[in-house]
């Protein structure tokens, strides 16, 4: 819990209206959002009531969507037109998608016409899609004007938008033909036509393109914003960075549940239910289990050599887990370089050969500390039979360290996650191959 917490709470009794504003305007929003859940109800509502619009604004976008919905609720039909009067587009639908149809209602009444059609133009859209992303508050003006022309223009429309990057250049059609940033305007004379300033080789996005690619395009071109435009080049709207780094956060949460062997969406923790929670985890859960009782059978089909030297059964939990951490290891580095591009699947040759002797590297390193300590720390096991877990270690390690990296590369050409192939599934997996090599290397070393 942040420490204004504990000094609202202290001073609160004794401060003046004016001097709680005052206080409340010098924390950022985020040190609010994060710890909104720690304030009761009522101090929620003293806090709310007490900050500037543009900072409700911006606050109630990023509360979980239980508490939005409580504090709309709570607002007068005055407070909330105050509220929505000059929220973004973008953020209004985001709220209208998640409130409850009571709540909608009353947010609808507060909007102004203006917010009306822009909000039901947003709605037509995929919330998924470049399109649920987009603002359709942006500058654009014509090819034939003048410098001058435009930043008169600019001047009188700026307002308008929230961020004011670039300027689009359209043709009579609506077209999207160029891009003009208001550096290049303003350091151009007066009579130059914007057409000889734009940027005819612009990146756009079309209104169907997933939200990750929309992320992944701006990360890789290094670019402030975006035009999303449809299929005859009519623009629609305009994604700026502020705008995908949800997306990236809520990705990269779906990501780690998927790694976690967790169904779902990455709603926030605190929105789901005991009931929804446990039919995120419960399928993955039972999948994991009949596949693991695998094992079952494996240490079935083993038995006699487990009877014959049974010191083999306690080191099963170090091959196992030496495995299981290998191929997460190897699942993670691949992972991430597919969603990065810094890898592709021509090149699982080569990177299967580099895996291949960084696994062996690895297991030839980590067999020998194994034989060191099975010999010299108790059970103190003979030498032959320490080589014998050794090498089976070696050849647990380059088989996990090979499955980490082929499974997602294979995965992922077939146009699924890879993610869904790491964390339990992958570890389930490696510890029935890796029980397989263990005993059969054992039996060979021990003559069984």
């Amino acid at each position: 819990m942040s420490s204004w917490i504990e000094h609202f709470r202290e001073f609160y009794p004794i401060m003046k209206a004016g001097e709680l504003k005052e206080y409340l305007e010098g924390i950022p929003v985020t040190e609010l959002s994060d710890n909104w859940r720690f304030l009761t109800d009522d101090e929620a509502d003293i806090i709310f009531k007490n900050l500037s619009p543009e900072k409700k604004r911006d606050l109630i976008v990023e509360l979980p969507d239980s508490e939005q919905e409580r504090i709309i609720h709570s607002l007068s039909a005055q407070n909330k037109k105050e509220l929505f009067k000059e929220m973004e587009p973008d953020d209004l639908v985001d709220i209208v998608q998640t409130v409850s149809h009571e709540v909608r209602n009353a947010v609808w009444e507060s909007l102004s016409e203006r917010a009306k059609k822009e909000t039901l133009f947003l709605l037509r859209f995929e919330e998924d899609d470049a399109a649920g992303l987009m603002t359709p508050r942006y500058l654009a003006i014509r090819a034939s004007i003048n410098v001058k022309q435009a930043i008169q223009f600019i001047r009188k429309s700026c307002e308008e938008v929230e961020f004011l990057y670039n300027i689009y250049v359209l043709d009579n059609l609506q077209r999207l033909i160029g891009i003009v940033s208001i550096k290049d305007i303003l350091a151009a004379a007066d009579e130059v036509k914007i057409s000889e300033i734009m940027d005819k080789k612009f990146t756009a996005v079309r209104e169907t393109t997933d939200q990750e690619e929309v992320a992944k395009i701006l990360e890789a071109n290094d670019l402030i914003s975006v035009p999303v435009v449809d299929q005859n080049n009519l623009l629609l709207g305009d994604i700026t960075f502020d705008d995908v780094i949800d997306v990236i956060r809520e990705e990269q949460t779906e990501d780690m549940y998927k790694m976690g062997a967790i169904a779902g969406a990455a709603d926030n923790y605190t929105d789901i239910s005991i009931w929804g929670m446990v039919k995120k985890r419960v399928p993955w859960l039972i999948m994991l289990l009949l596949v693991g009782t695998i094992t079952t059978n494996v240490l079935k089909h083993y038995e006699h050599i487990i009877m014959g030297a049974a010191f083999l059964f306690i080191f099963m939990p170090v091959i196992t887990e030496t495995g299981g951490n290998t191929g997460s290891q190897a699942s993670t580095l691949i992972i991430r370089g597919l969603a990065t591009g810094d890898i592709y699947f021509k090149e699982i040759w080569s990177i299967m050969f580099k895996e291949l002797l960084i696994g062996l590297i690895m297991g030839v390193l980590t067999g020998c500390v194994l034989i060191a300590r099975s010999m010299l720390l108790p059970p103190g096991i003979c030498l032959n039979e320490a080589i014998a877990v050794g090498a089976s270690l070696v050849f647990v390690v380059v088989l996990s360290n090979l499955i980490g990296t082929l499974a997602p590369m294979i995965i992922h050409k077939l146009g699924f996650d890879p993610a869904v192939m790491s964390g339990p599934l992958m570890a389930t997996v490696i510890d029935v191959a890796g029980l397989s090599i263990y005993f059969e290397t054992a039996s060979f070393f021990l003559g069984i």
